[in-house]
């Protein structure tokens, strides 16, 4: 009888995005990877611990091909759409593993990785201590949030045809903005929506910079 074929750690992650891609988030688990590469269960546990182990495999496969080296002669604005559109391409092929960023993102080398690139960006743009984690939560939060809806309510869908044919009657506003979302295009809603969100913090940055206004009442200073 041949022996079992050694498997290595991109043959797990490749089989278990295949789980993912076909089945949902919902279907990873031990026996289906096992089951796509045609080994036992038990056997599987050699070389991965368990589930979280198996996540945490699937997203550096994932952020691998993410190039993190920005272009040194950008601003730092126009690095961050850089690496964020890398981002977005990377895990837009597989959107559902989008949960599994957060959750792993303190054991995930691939998303440290990526965490610490948008770091250097923002450290090199004027960002600093509170100002940085905040400006890191809110690009993690959007990049989240836009794979989030392009994959279960993009802007050509269904969702948005249904609500482009409400009555303009009762909901003119929603009706209408639907008609055009419908012509609007992901790349358009990536670039127009994380331009807002550099816009904010470009001036929370300079606020900041600034200092602190002074406090006067009547002409007297308070403090």
């Amino acid at each position: 009888m041949p022996r079992p074929r050694s498997l290595t750690p991109a043959d797990i992650a490749a089989a278990a995005l295949q789980v993912i891609d076909r089945d949902g988030l919902s279907a990873l688990s031990m026996r289906t990877v096992a089951m796509d590469l045609g080994a036992g269960t038990m056997s599987l546990y050699r070389y991965v611990e368990d589930r979280e182990a198996l996540e945490r495999l699937v997203v550096d496969q994932v952020l691998a091909s993410v190039d993190t080296e920005p272009v040194r002669r950008m601003p730092w604005n126009q690095q961050i759409t850089q690496l964020a559109e890398r981002m977005r391409q990377a895990v837009g092929e597989h959107p559902s593993i989008v949960p599994l960023l957060m959750l792993h993102r303190h054991a995930s080398y691939g998303v440290k990785r990526c965490a610490e690139a948008f770091l250097r960006i923002l450290t090199e743009g004027g960002f600093a201590g509170e100002q940085r984690v905040i400006a890191l939560r809110t690009l993690v939060s959007y990049l989240s949030g836009l794979l989030q809806a392009q994959h279960l309510g993009p802007l050509d869908g269904a969702g948005t045809h249904a609500m482009a044919d409400l009555s303009g009657d009762e909901y003119p506003l929603l009706s209408a903005t639907a008609r055009v979302a419908q012509r609007l295009g992901p790349d358009r809603e990536f670039r127009g929506g994380i331009a807002i969100v550099l816009q904010g913090l470009e001036c929370m940055r300079r606020k900041d910079q600034r200092g602190a206004p002074d406090h006067r009442v009547r002409g007297q200073t308070i403090g």
